[in-house]
């Protein structure tokens, strides 16, 4: 068990940091201080008790993100209550079953979702409130028993003298207790909600300020749904116990309203997905280094040290021109970027994780990073190992597995889901195929279930190839399967506007396109590896939260 108690940890920080801006809604520039922090979570703690909740009782949050979802979700937990965040991209039906499934007993709705409660029949509900302003949504609901309260007459009855440090105190909540259920789908029959514990979010909070991620004082641009357990620790609960300043996005990022919002708020550290490095270097960079004078510059020795300083310059200019890191997780980066970033020194570091360690698996800061990692083993709060291994190119390849402080208690109503999920002798299984080195550096090869088998039992990891399809000229995302026979086939979604803007119209000039690539890619693959057909996939592919394919509906 960490010695450090999760809910004192915020309990001393927010007395301690009381004047500092903490959360800033980026859209319309509103900033909330860490005194207003402590003050929201005082009003969601009177909502709760004259809402009647209880200790251990479900509260759901459902809505964009924003500083009040944060300064909710801060209040529902030091209550006592178990928050059950939901994603706000979740259909209809999928946020009304996971209300269900979760027990929940209070809602707080943002705008946008006000209208999915209308006229439904939630027993277990007692109310449901309005994210952005507390006030009750009377009457959305069948048999409806929100209660009439005005959170900021509560407030001032219980604290007729104002509000200071010296009126925050929360109850006594161990560590080993839940406090937050994550749902990594929302789909009736394939829920499950990862009971995390305060212990494991302690755990990634301690080791994650050894690290000195953030400090005092920084700003951060928060633009990952904070729903989601990656996000949820580093722009959000991370830099509140930093003193860092975050920028809540709260639209979708862009290229453009993304690339703005750097310049503006010009952060230290960056928490991004892959993706968002990928499409830059796709649109901006990889044009540029086709031209023949920096190929020209590029094979020049002399000359090459000047041109990735000129390049690695404007990539940071274009984060904000302060980053000191970017921490890329939800996904592997792809390799041809991550060799490029690597050249011009671009301070970038791939981290692992996953909702069932709240997050954290692996990670190694920038000047300690090794290339094609995902970071270290993080000795302080856990152990990994791997599990049936078997010796592939050289490697020793088998499941990643862990124990340790930061591990989930497992899967919420779904004991057949948990008793998979452990092995007998207690350590978690991710799912995912790799190996360690001597220095701890975690390599991944992919999942175990998207594994494919070649022709002659060779295993194929599909990640790797979708990778280099994705870098293809014309090509947004891929996903490799296999057909009869055991042929590889590239399912593809195609870039029109680049198509058009190259002048490549009508199926026969598209065809040769896509024969041209595939003859590039097999030039790059093991035989047992090589794509037979691209096959195009009209609209995009349908993707879980984390915005990874849904792998199942295509095979």
């Amino acid at each position: 068990m960490i010695k450090e108690n999760f809910i004192r940890l915020y309990e001393n920080v927010l007395r301690e940091n009381w004047p500092l801006p903490a959360f800033t809604n980026y859209e319309e520039g509103k900033t909330y201080s860490v005194a207003d922090v402590a003050q929201w979570a005082a009003k969601v703690h009177l909502i709760l008790e004259r809402s009647g909740v209880k200790r251990g009782d479900k509260v759901t949050l459902i809505g964009k993100d924003c500083a009040e979802w944060c300064m909710i979700w801060m209040g529902v937990v030091t209550y006592g209550a178990i928050v059950v965040p939901i994603l706000p991209d979740f259909p209809k039906a999928d946020i009304l079953h996971l209300i269900d499934h979760s027990d929940t007993v209070l809602v707080f709705a943002g705008k946008g979702h006000h209208k999915h409660f209308e006229g439904e029949s939630l027993s277990r509900v007692k109310g449901v409130f309005d994210i952005q302003t507390l006030d009750p949504l009377r009457g959305l609901i069948k048999e409806d028993h929100t209660p009439d309260i005005d959170a900021d007459l509560l407030f001032r009855q219980r604290y007729p003298d104002g509000f200071t440090q010296a009126d925050i105190q929360f109850p006594e909540i161990g560590n080993d207790e839940v406090v937050l259920i994550n749902y990594t789908s929302g789909t009736s029959g394939f829920s499950k909600g990862v009971m995390i514990t305060a212990n494991n979010l302690a755990a990634n909070m301690t080791y994650a300020l050894t690290e000195e991620m953030q400090s005092r004082g920084d700003n951060l641009l928060c633009f990952l749904p904070n729903a989601h357990a990656y996000s949820c620790a580093f722009n959000f609960l991370l830099p509140l116990l930093s003193g860092a300043h975050v920028f809540i996005l709260g639209q979708k990022p862009t290229p453009t309203v993304l690339l703005r919002a750097l310049k503006e708020v010009r952060p230290r550290l960056i928490i991004s997905v892959p993706l968002v490095l990928e499409k830059i270097y796709k649109s901006v960079l990889a044009p540029k280094l086709k031209d023949t004078k920096v190929k020209l510059a590029l094979n020049t020795p002399i000359v090459r040290r000047s041109v990735y300083k000129k390049f690695r310059k404007a990539l940071i200019d274009a984060f904000g021109g302060n980053v000191g890191e970017v921490i890329i997780g939800g996904a592997a980066l792809n390799s041809e970027v991550a060799d490029f970033l690597n050249r011009i020194k671009f301070p970038v570091t791939v981290g692992y994780g996953m909702t069932e360690c709240a997050p954290l698996v692996s990670y190694a800061q920038y000047k300690n990073y090794v290339p094609g990692s995902c970071g270290k083993e993080i000795k302080m709060i856990e152990q990994l190992r791997v599990a049936d291994a078997q010796e592939i190119e050289g490697k020793m390849v088998g499941e990643i597995q862990v124990k340790g402080e930061n591990v989930c208690k497992g899967y919420y109503k779904n004991q057949a889901a948990t008793d998979e999920l452990f092995t007998d002798d207690g350590w978690m299984r991710t799912g995912d195929l790799g190996y360690i080195e001597k220095d701890h550096s975690v390599y991944l090869r992919g999942r175990s279930k998207a594994m494919l088998l070649g022709p002659n039992g060779q295993n194929i990891y599909p990640e790797e190839v979708e990778a280099k399809i994705a870098m293809l000229p014309y090509i947004n995302e891929a996903l490799m399967v296999q057909r009869e026979g055991k042929r590889n086939v590239a399912i593809v979604t195609i870039d029109y506007a680049a198509l058009e803007k190259a002048g490549i119209k009508g199926e026969e000039k598209i065809e040769k396109m896509l024969e041209e690539n595939r003859r590039q890619l097999n030039e790059h693959l093991a035989s047992y590896a090589q794509i037979s057909k691209f096959e195009i996939l009209e609209g995009d592919f349908e993707k879980t939260p984390k915005q990874s394919i849904k792998r199942f509906l295509y095979n």
